[in-house]
């Protein structure tokens, strides 16, 4: 199994600078380490000319690929690239809670209310 990698903050503004579909895929790259060179083709189980085609836009990306680029990468670069065309106002857009966070946030804050109760510093 391949390690994912941590998310990476990405500002809208260097999202919106990309011209293309290519540029969105460099910049999920460059922003998760990895300077296009063959460690992120062979995690992705792509060749350089597939992956150079990705980049030209002369060959599509199947769904399950754009999810494990980004997954590896830690950032949604191409989707938030795709949502500007689209005509979505990126500031605006945020993911939703994960079940998990949820559940951890809702035991963060009953833990503060109980220190609350008990007078132990929060």
């Amino acid at each position: 199994m391949n390690q994912l990698s941590l998310p990476v903050l990405i500002r809208p503004e260097e999202v919106i600078r990309k011209q293309s579909l290519g540029g969105a895929i460099e910049l999920c790259a460059e922003l998760g380490g990895f300077a296009l060179d063959k460690t992120l083709q062979q995690e992705l189980k792509v060749d350089k000319a597939q992956f150079s085609r990705w980049q030209s836009g002369t060959e599509g990306v199947q769904w399950a690929k754009f999810v494990e680029l980004m997954d590896r990468c830690g950032n949604d670069a191409p989707v938030l690239w795709m949502l500007h065309q689209r005509g979505y106002d990126l500031h605006s857009v945020r993911r939703r809670e994960t079940q998990t966070e949820k559940e951890n946030r809702l035991l963060r804050e009953e833990n503060a209310a109980l220190r609350r109760v008990l007078g132990a510093p929060v």
